[in-house]
C-alpha cells in the first residue's frame, strides 16, 4: 500500500479536474488526480469555447496552444424549408472590453489532450484506471482511499468527477434532477453537401425546431437532433437531418461519433463540505447542452476556487474565504440552469409556431451567460465584475491585458503616474499602466479607468477600486486579508 500526502486530492480527470490540477501547479499546490478512464477523451461531448473562457485561458498561457486548431464562429441563422430567414450576431458585436468576440468551435478532447500532456510534462500525470473507495474526513484535512491500494491524505479534497459524482454521494448532498421528456441525438462527422454552408450556427425552422447545425474544428460538423423517444436508431436521426435541410441534400461522409442524451436539470444543494471537500463542474450542477455552457461554466468553477485555496495554504488567508467559492458560484449554476432550460425548451414549445426565431431571440436575451462575458460577483457596482480586455504595448511590444495578469497573485493595476510602486509580493503584483503619451513600461492608447488603481482578483475579477489619493494607505494595507475583504 502507498501512502501519500499533498495540498489537493482530485477526484476525475475530466476537463474540470484536469484544469483543477494546472491551476494547482501554476499556484503551487501540491495535488493528487485520480480518473477510472485509461487517457482523456478523444471524440465527442462538449464542442465549443466561450469568450470568457478564452479569456482565462489567455491568463495561464493555454490559450496559443488550442486557439490555432479551433474554428471561429459568431453568428447564427435560421432556415426554413431550404429558405433563408434571418442570421444574428449582435449579441458579440455588443460586447465591451472583449478581443475575441466569438465562440471556438472545437471539441472537448483538445482541451483534455492538452492539459494531460501539461500534467504529464511537471510530472504530475493522472493516476488512470483508478478509482476511490472512500474519503474520510477530519478537522485536520482527508483521507483518501483509492483502487489501486494507495492512501492520501490531502488537506483538500475536489469532487470533479461528473454528474454521476462519487464525492457527492458520498457526502449526501442532495441533487435533485429535473427530466423533461426531452431526448436528443448527437452526430459528428464529415459531410458532403450541397447547402451553402458557412461556419455558423444553424437552427432549422420545421414544425418544430428540432436540428440545429454546429460547426467544428478541421473538417468536421455536428447536429445534435431532437428524437423524444429512448429508443430510435441512427438511420431514424439522419433522416430527421435530411428532412430539416431539403431540398438541399447532405450525406455523411464519415461518422466519428453518434450518441445520446436525455436533458437532465439540476444544481447540487452544496458545493462543499464545511471547508475541506468541494464540489466542480458536472458534480454540482447538470443542464442542456442548448448554449454550450456546461463545459464552460465548469471550467469557471475551478478559476474561482483554485486561487483562493492557494491564499490559503500558502498565504495565510483564512478559511473563510473558501465560503466565497459556493456563494459565488450556485448563483451562475442556477442562472445557466434558468437560461439552458429556456433555450431547450423552445425548441419545442412556441405559442407562434416559430420555433427557430424564439431559440435565436433567446440566445440575445441570455447572451451574457453564453458569452460568459455577462457573468459577475455581486448585484451592483465595479466590483464583481470581470476586467476589461485591452491592448497596450509592454517593453515595446503589443500585447493585451490579460496576458499580464498573474493567476496566482492579485493585481494592483495603476492607471496614471504616482512614482514608484511597491515590489509586491507572492500574492501581489503592482503595474503602473499610463497612456499612450505616457513614460513608462506598460501603455496604451485607450484605457478603461483613468486615475485610479484596480484591485484585481487572481481569476480576473475586479476586487475593489480607489482614488489614486488613497493609495499611500491602499500600500500600507496589502496583507492578505484586506485583500480578500470584499469577498468575506
Amino acid at each position: 500500500m502507498k501512502t501519500g500526502t499533498c495540498d489537493i486530492m482530485i477526484v476525475g480527470a475530466g476537463p474540470v479536474g484536469l484544469m483543477c490540477a494546472y491551476l494547482s501547479k501554476i499556484c503551487g499546490l501540491s495535488f493528487v488526480i485520480a480518473d477510472s478512464s485509461e487517457g482523456p477523451l478523444k471524440e465527442g461531448r462538449a464542442d465549443a469555447l466561450n469568450a470568457r473562457t478564452l479569456q482565462l485561458l489567455e491568463l495561464v498561457g493555454l490559450f496559443d496552444g488550442l486557439y490555432s486548431r479551433g474554428k471561429i464562429c459568431n453568428t447564427s441563422s435560421v432556415w426554413s424549408n431550404g429558405a433563408f430567414l434571418s442570421r444574428q450576431s449582435a449579441w458579440w458585436d455588443d460586447l465591451e472590453g472583449c478581443l475575441h468576440k466569438h465562440f471556438l468551435m472545437l471539441g472537448q478532447a483538445h482541451l483534455e489532450g492538452l492539459l494531460d500532456q501539461k500534467l504529464h510534462e511537471c510530472g504530475n500525470a493522472v493516476h488512470r484506471h483508478t478509482s476511490v473507495l472512500q474519503i474520510e474526513q477530519t478537522d485536520r484535512g482527508c483521507t483518501t482511499f483509492l483502487s489501486d491500494g494507495s492512501v492520501i491524505h490531502s488537506s483538500f479534497v475536489i469532487g470533479a468527477d461528473g454528474s454521476r459524482s462519487f464525492v457527492r454521494g458520498l457526502f449526501g448532498i442532495p441533487f435533485e434532477i429535473t427530466r423533461p421528456r426531452m431526448v436528443w441525438a448527437v452526430v459528428d462527422g464529415v459531410i458532403s453537401t450541397d447547402f451553402p454552408k458557412v461556419p455558423e450556427i444553424i437552427v432549422f425552422q420545421n414544425e418544430t425546431s428540432d436540428v440545429a447545425w454546429i460547426p467544428r474544428e478541421g473538417d468536421l460538423d455536428r447536429f445534435y437532433v431532437r428524437m423524444d423517444q429512448d429508443k430510435f436508431s441512427q438511420e431514424e436521426v439522419l433522416e430527421k437531418i435530411g428532412r430539416a435541410i431539403r431540398p438541399h441534400v447532405l450525406n455523411f461522409d464519415t461518422i466519428v461519433w453518434f450518441s445520446q442524451f436525455s436533458v437532465k436539470e439540476s444544481v447540487a444543494e452544496r458545493f462543499a463540505v464545511g471547508h475541506r471537500v468541494f464540489l466542480a463542474g458536472d458534480a454540482c450542477h447538470i443542464h442542456s447542452v442548448n448554449g454550450g455552457q456546461g463545459l464552460n461554466t465548469g471550467i469557471a468553477d475551478a478559476f474561482n476556487l483554485i486561487w483562493k485555496l492557494k491564499m490559503v495554504v500558502h498565504n495565510g488567508a483564512s478559511v473563510s474565504l473558501l465560503e466565497s467559492y459556493e456563494n459565488e458560484r450556485k448563483p451562475v449554476a442556477k442562472s445557466v440552469i434558468e437560461s439552458s432550460g429556456e433555450l431547450v425548451r423552445s425548441t419545442k414549445y412556441s405559442e407562434t409556431g416559430t420555433h427557430a426565431q424564439d431559440y435565436v431571440k433567446l440566445v440575445e436575451k441570455r447572451s451574457g451567460n453564453i458569452t460568459g462575458m455577462g457573468i459577475r460577483y455581486g448585484k451592483s457596482g465595479v466590483a464583481g465584475t470581470r476586467l476589461f480586455d485591452f491592448e497596450l504595448m509592454h517593453r515595446e511590444e503589443k500585447t493585451r491585458i490579460y496576458s499580464l495578469l498573474d493567476y496566482s497573485k492579485y493585481s494592483l493595476l495603476v492607471f496614471g503616474d504616482v512614482g514608484e510602486l511597491p515590489s509586491g509580493s507572492d500574492y501581489l503584483q503592482c503595474l503602473q499602466i499610463s497612456n499612450h503619451f505616457g513614460g513608462g513600461e506598460i501603455r496604451a492608447q485607450s484605457l478603461p479607468f483613468d486615475n485610479v488603481a484596480v484591485l484585481v482578483r487572481p481569476d480576473s475579477y475586479i476586487a475593489d477600486v480607489f482614488p489614486l489619493t488613497d493609495l499611500p494607505a491602499v500600500f500600507r494595507n496589502l496583507e492578505i486579508e484586506n485583500l480578500i475583504e470584499s469577498l468575506s
